[in-house]
């Protein structure tokens, strides 16, 4: 079988752009005998066995499928201009926010292309600073990451955890600070896990699934249940850590670990899903005369999954709490533990009319500064602890506060902002001055790019219902608005995660040397407007998010951003969803689009490693009414040869990794299998219908610069290849 496109072209180029192209796909078995039954209606699972990710045959069918796609990609003429770009233009200095622990500073640092950013220490702000943990040594190729870090509380031991090749298990080391100096501790078996150290330096809180059978490397897809929490003591082994919390009657139970500010009480933090909500149990350590040495007499203040209570600080036995309780965009409230009846809870800061808490932190001992969403760009604002009384605004462009550090010991804040247009500007605060006067501490340009010949817009657009929906879009300056012009429109919608301004290199490569037009659509399902914005976008209500991004994508189209053969769409992970869905729905309305790591089964999701956790977002084909909602939408059930003249699907890449143990390849070799079947043998479908799936490579978190850049210059040139876009110098 040839595996190679069939062009007769003069260039691949004009024979992709002519009507006769089309692909010789794999010939992906059928096992029409898998048909699985839900509450009476018969679905046939023909490729149910790409689900086993070992087997000889899905090996087969992912090398079949990467053969046929990276030729199409290697034959881009704007694959290597594009890489050659990025990597001059990613090449700038980047910088978090410095954070004191015990009397030193720390902070992280990349130069600029390192595949890892690079932990520093200095004695103090003026000091030169020095390497203090560099994670490009974990790995020759980059693929082993840092993954959460805590320090004692004196700042003299560091535990950190490591994954490899973008999996969500990690291993975690530990350092004495003084000399940098590892020490033999190791913790296995972790994952979504917290890390918390005890005050007086023994030890710290971690959770794990110890009992989990068969391998974890993050190419399995079992399904996770039964975490537990445990206390490490520093300088034993990890079979004599001891459990200190678990849930045998609530397998899917998760926890947290979080020792109070005073280091007095620890706090557990039980979630059963990705819902804002959790209950709140904790232990007064001072109660325990033999330390901690088993499961501990949690008290349980909050013993339901009624609302979201993250702890912020306390005064002695009163705790200041943020809530969604009785408040969808957040409030901050007094629970005093000595008197801890609902009827004696105290407001401190009552919920914004409009604007939503994103978070709050006690800094100098007796403030209190406060992050809120006002309509998708951040603010922040101090108050006084002890009254709640609002004391001063700190002056912001439009854009996002991506990092905030300041502890209630310390007497400095560090706050850091970005936009589309600018990547970091890092400002600091020294809060025993009168007045306050926050100061750039460090302002980040990237050399070949001038802000000043962009512009973002934010405009609202309504949705099918009326709904008015916030949209920023990106461009040149001076553009035509004649519909010529390639859109990129990147949404998410889901998981209560508000998508605020952020810093692409990529995208405005897209914009600058594709003649492009960035837009990303704050649908429905996200954080934006707080928990109601959420719901209106979760369960029975999911089709919300696929409609708002198709109006959003006809806003562009109306007026005269793009047309539809202009218009890629973009999504990660449940953005995956968002982008499969569409599709399927309006494959009218789009030229490209690109599905990274996406939820296509949407039958079968909880069945492996975490998925279950998101039946809170998208409910669960096990229960009939929920089934019906799914089943709808599902984009690996909804497939079919589109109607109407001329209308073909557009041309679809999907992205996924080998080691995505969050959102398993299962579901995408699935849905391109289903996909090619369907439609790619279907004379009128001519675009491509493609997926890579990269080796050493999982859901995101952690991955090397070597292989983002590859992956945005993959693409792009697919997109410029599939729209026929030229390179602008």
């Amino acid at each position: 079988k040839s595996l190679s496109s069939q062009s007769c072209g003069s260039s691949p180029l004009e024979a992709l752009l002519s009507p006769e192209m089309s692909f010789q796909y794999p010939n992906a078995y059928r096992d029409e005998a898998v048909v699985d039954e839900y509450h009476g209606s018969k679905v046939p699972d023909p490729y149910s066995w790409l689900e086993d990710p070992d087997s000889e045959k899905t090996q087969a069918f992912v090398n079949a499928q990467n053969q046929l796609t990276l030729p199409f990609l290697e034959e881009c003429p704007v694959r290597e201009i594009f890489k050659d770009r990025m990597t001059e233009l990613y090449d700038y200095p980047k910088y978090s926010c410095p954070f004191k622990r015990g009397n030193r500073y720390f902070h992280f640092y990349n130069t600029g292309l390192q595949n890892q950013s690079v932990l520093y220490v200095q004695e103090n702000l003026d000091a030169e600073p020095s390497v203090f943990l560099d994670p490009n040594t974990f790995s020759d190729d980059g693929t082993v990451a840092l993954r959460g870090y805590a320090f004692s509380e004196d700042g003299e031991y560091l535990a950190y955890g490591t994954s490899a090749s973008g999996s969500d298990w990690v291993e975690i080391s530990f350092l004495r600070v003084d000399g940098a100096v590892t020490l033999e501790d190791r913790l296995e078996r972790v994952k979504f896990s917290c890390m918390s150290w005890t005050h007086d330096g023994k030890g710290l809180f971690y959770n794990a699934y110890l009992d989990q059978e068969g391998k974890s490397d993050g190419t399995e897809t079992s399904t996770n249940l039964n975490q537990k929490l445990y206390y490490h003591v520093l300088g034993t082994p990890q079979s004599q850590d001891v459990l200190c919390a678990e849930f045998p009657e609530e397998p899917k139970w998760m926890s947290g670990a979080e020792v109070s500010d005073d280091g007095r009480y620890v706090l557990l933090s039980i979630r059963e899903g990705c819902d804002p909500v959790n209950r709140l149990w904790y232990c007064d350590l001072n109660t325990l005369p033999n330390g901690i040495a088993g499961l501990l007499p949690w008290v349980k203040l909050i013993d339901n999954f009624d609302a979201e209570y993250e702890y912020v600080t306390n005064e002695g036995t009163v705790f200041t709490f943020k809530t969604n309780l009785d408040a969808p965009r957040y409030r901050l409230i007094n629970v005093d533990f000595a008197d801890p009846a609902p009827s004696q809870w105290k407001e401190l800061i009552p919920q914004h009319d409009k604007d939503v808490i994103v978070f709050a932190t006690c800094t100098h001992s007796t403030l209190l500064f406060v992050c809120y969403l006002h309509d998708v760009k951040n603010v922040l604002k101090m108050y006084q602890l002890a009254s709640g009384e609002e004391l001063k605004t700190f002056p912001l462009e439009v854009g996002s506060i991506v990092g905030f550090t300041g502890r209630k010991k310390d007497s400095e804040i560090f706050y850091y902002f970005t936009s589309f247009l600018s990547p970091a500007v890092i400002f600091h605060c020294d809060l025993t001055k009168d007045p306050l006067q926050p100061h750039v501490f460090r302002e980040v340009t990237v050399k070949g790019f001038n802000p000043a010949e962009y512009q973002t817009t934010q405009v609202f657009y309504p949705s099918k219902d009326g709904t008015q929906i916030p949209m920023f879009i990106v461009h040149k300056k001076g553009l035509q608005l004649d519909g010529s012009h390639p859109a990129f429109l990147y949404g998410y919608g889901g998981f209560n995660i508000s998508i605020t301004p952020s810093y692409s290199v990529s995208r405005l490569i897209f914009v600058r040397h594709l003649g492009g037009v960035l837009a990303v659509a704050n649908i429905r399902g996200g954080g934006e407007y707080g928990e109601t914005w959420h719901k209106a976008g979760m369960l029975g209500n999911k089709q919300n998010c696929f409609t708002d991004f198709q109006c959003a994508a006809e806003y562009l189209i109306k007026e005269g951003y793009t047309s539809p053969k202009k218009l890629t769409i973009n999504g990660g992970s449940n953005g995956g969803l968002l982008v499969a869905a569409c599709v399927n729905q309006r494959p009218d309305l789009f030229g490209c689009a690109v599905a990274q790591v996406g939820v296509m089964d949407m039958l079968k999701f909880h069945k492996f490693t975490i998925g279950h956790a998101w039946t809170t977002d998208f409910g669960c084909s096990e229960i009939k009414e929920q089934f019906s909602w799914l089943i709808k939408y599902s984009p690996l059930h909804n497939i079919q040869i589109p109607e109407g003249e001329g209308v073909q699907y557009p041309a679809v890449l999907l992205l996924t990794g080998d080691h995505d143990d969050r959102v398993v390849p299962l579901h995408s070799l699935k849905y391109i299998a289903t996909l090619q079947h369907i439609v790619g043998r279907w004379p009128g479908q001519s675009n491509p219908l493609f997926i890579y799936v990269d080796t050493k490579s999982g859901h995101g978190a952690g991955k090397p610069t070597t292989k983002v850049i590859q992956e945005v210059a993959d693409t792009y040139a697919f997109i410029a290849r599939c729209l026929d876009l030229s390179w602008i110098n």
